[in-house]
């Protein structure tokens, strides 16, 4: 008699992930039924989004609020839960209607790249970020180079630019600037 083994894709609900979220001691993200974990990063990673954190609160005052990666944030479009490495609220912040901790009207996300994500922040999550009506720009900052993408919304759609050492990353909305040389500071980068 032959054995057969088959796989199945596990359907889960929202309310299987928040519960799965409230036992869990790392973070979790949720996409069209499936849960992932969310894998720790290295130290370079954790300066890079506390280093942006610190300067978009410096380059913003009190016009919006920024937010670590303890903030989930909420694709209303496409169901997808997140936490990304920062994020800029401004105006008065929204939850999801299935979910009172996740924020469904970030104006600027702030993803820091890593070996194992680099491909899906700047491939599959980006795309359904640009579906978040409120959301004005992506930061992706580079943990291999000095370098950070900015993605960023305009009256003819999206368009992208690379700012690289002694540049400044400027938004129009909202309006900031802030060195990509004081974020990157002293901080040793991520071989590969």
């Amino acid at each position: 008699m032959m054995l057969m083994s088959t796989a199945r894709r596990v359907h889960h609900s929202y309310e299987d992930y928040l519960h799965a979220l409230e036992a869990s001691e790392i973070k979790l993200e949720y996409f069209d039924g499936e849960v992932y974990a969310l894998a720790g990063g290295t130290l370079a990673h954790a300066e890079l989004g506390a280093r942006a954190i610190a300067l978009l609160t410096q380059a913003l005052g009190n016009r919006c609020r920024v937010l670590t990666s303890d903030a989930k944030v909420q694709v209303e479009a496409t169901g997808l839960a997140t936490f990304p490495d920062a994020t800029v609220s401004c105006g008065e912040m929204r939850s999801a209607a299935n979910d009172r901790n996740a924020l469904v009207n970030p104006a600027v996300l702030v993803e820091v790249t890593s070996k194992g994500t680099e491909d899906y922040d700047r491939g599959e999550k980006l795309n359904q970020y640009r579906q978040i009506p409120s959301l004005k720009a992506v930061l992706l900052v580079s943990h291999r180079s000095v370098r950070v993408t900015v993605v960023e919304r305009t009256p003819s759609g999206w368009a992208t630019r690379e700012v690289r050492a002694s540049e400044q990353v400027a938004l129009q909305d909202p309006e900031l600037s802030l060195s990509v040389d004081a974020l990157y500071a002293g901080i040793a980068l991520d071989a590969g």
